[in-house]
């Protein structure tokens, strides 16, 4: 794909509305997480690279290579590092894309967990095989969990950096899942490890959003946004919350640069991304770091226009907290939403646009009431630090050691007990129940492009045929050569080509 194509986005090039999905708020959701792998109680050391590919062992058998896509229209591999991978399918909502997230979970688990059974009998019994859906291991290294949401062209890579850079540092307050760290507790896991705001590099530097212009999707109508700064999140309300309330605000964003008009947002725009990053991981309040703006005299004159929101002192409106931006953003959303409540109800199918900002508030005001432990139902760091305060108090002080094996077992998909614990016990919301979980792990999403390569997928397996796909292709190879491209990831109606591939799959 080309890079960075901004030239779409001025003049009457940036107005063309092709398609009716162009001109609303629909919008498709996906999540790219990276899993850590480890192995204990061998009798010898074993690799984790070497592990990850014996997982892969039945992928490969059965696709011929450790890069496939699922019957529930996901995709499955093995990334740079060894690191498993699992990219939901298209969805168009975030309790879609929750339910696609928990069923890459499951699916990560079963290939550790058989994976494990194999090495019991050549390691010994004791071996056991941790998948970990964080962020960092002991050593250093990082992975990541990776938001797409697709965006009209006409929203410049600027209004990106200026915009949506401060909503998503500072949403970490509710999205972040928690390290150990040698200096202490922290909010985030990648904060440490994001090096640029804006890039689109890879692999010699970590931005926190990446501009690779790869929409999967009509080059001229859209974008795909890919948000690197968030967290792996275990709590099933965090993905939900971080796709949801990200879709609210890049609705305003996308609403003002059809309309060539100012948002707000733009005046929330930071001097340094990256050390207002690293300040909001290590604000354990919420209410105590103060963050620089690049223009604190447009912060104040947006201030003044809104009602609703987070008052604040004089130093807050020239060096605002995390909470403080977070009020002008729900603000800001909630005006929007007076003007256009039919329209982003219509955009999404499964969840009412009150109970995000509800929700969205109710998170808010327990901060500035002082009441984070409330929140330990549904932010996982906030889980996170209850526990390790409670295990304080009851034995005297906890090893670091400890406190960071406890914060592993919490994102162990495989052998972990903690997370699993607190979800049986109800002290972690759950929104989505095992049936639908179950079926999401086979089913792709029905309404969107997902339904036909999912329905291909699952032909082909069942004929034996030889096939391969990526997210806008379907590719028949054996017994005869035919192709599909399925570029409107809004359509889950066959086309005459994938109705001629499924054909030949009967």
């Amino acid at each position: 794909m080309p890079q960075l194509r901004d030239s779409a986005n001025s003049g009457a090039a940036a107005r063309v509305q092709r398609s009716p999905q162009f001109e609303g708020f629909a919008r498709i959701f996906g999540v790219e997480t990276e899993y850590g792998v480890a192995v204990t109680g061998a009798d010898r050391p074993v690799e984790a690279g070497q592990t990850a590919m014996m997982m892969f062992q039945p992928i490969v058998s059965r696709a011929r290579s450790t890069n496939t896509y699922l019957s529930n229209g996901s995709r499955l591999y093995l990334d740079v590092g060894s690191h498993p991978e699992y990219a939901t399918a298209e969805a168009r909502d975030p309790h879609g894309t929750l339910a696609q997230d928990l069923a890459g979970e499951r699916i990560m688990a079963r290939l550790a967990l058989q994976a494990q059974q194999r090495l019991q009998a050549t390691r010994g019994e004791r071996v056991r095989v941790h998948m970990f859906k964080n962020n960092a291991d002991s050593a250093g290294h990082s992975f990541g969990c990776h938001e797409n949401y697709l965006v009209r062209r006409f929203v410049s890579l600027e209004q990106v950096e200026h915009e949506l850079l401060p909503f998503l540092i500072t949403r970490q307050l509710y999205t972040g899942a928690g390290r150990v760290t040698d200096e202490g507790f922290e909010i985030t896991q990648r904060a440490d490890y994001l090096d640029e705001a804006v890039s689109s590099a890879t692999t010699r530097s970590r931005p926190m959003v990446n501009t690779r212009d790869e929409p999967h999707a009509d080059p001229e109508e859209f974008r795909r946004l890919h948000v690197i700064i968030g967290d792996s999140n275990r709590s099933q309300w965090a993905t939900w919350m971080k796709l949801a309330v990200t879709h609210l605000v890049l609705c305003v964003i996308e609403e003002c640069a059809r309309l060539g008009v100012a948002s707000g947002f733009e005046a929330c725009a930071l001097a340094d991304p990256g050390e207002s990053n690293r300040a909001v991981s290590r604000d354990l309040t919420g209410r105590s770091a103060r963050l620089a703006l690049a223009d604190p005299d447009a912060y104040r004159a947006v201030g003044r226009t809104l009602s609703g929101g987070c008052a604040g002192s004089s130093q807050a409106a020239c060096e605002p907290t995390m909470l403080d931006i977070q009020y002008r953003y729900l603000s800001i959303v909630e005006r929007f939403m007076r003007d256009h409540e039919q329209a982003l109800a219509v955009a999404l199918p499964s969840t009412g646009v009150g109970r995000i900002l509800g929700e969205w508030r109710a998170v808010l005001d327990a901060v500035r009431a002082g009441e984070i432990e409330s929140l330990s139902d549904r932010v996982d760091w906030v889980a996170k630090m209850r526990l390790f305060e409670a295990l304080h108090a009851r034995r005297g002080g906890v090893s670091q050691a400890k406190l960071e094996q406890l914060d592993m077992d919490y994102h162990d998909i495989a052998n972990g007990s903690l997370y699993e614990s607190l979800l049986r016990r109800g002290a972690l919301r759950r929104l989505v129940d095992e049936d639908e979980i179950e079926r999401a792990m086979t089913e792709a999403p029905h309404d969107t492009r997902a339904a036909l390569r999912g329905a291909f997928v699952a032909a082909a397996l069942r004929s034996g045929a030889q096939f391969s796909c990526d997210w806008t292709r379907l590719v028949l190879t054996n017994p005869e050569h035919r192709e599909a491209v399925l570029l409107d990831p809004f359509n889950a109606t066959p086309t005459a080509d994938c109705q001629s591939l499924m054909r030949a799959l009967e």
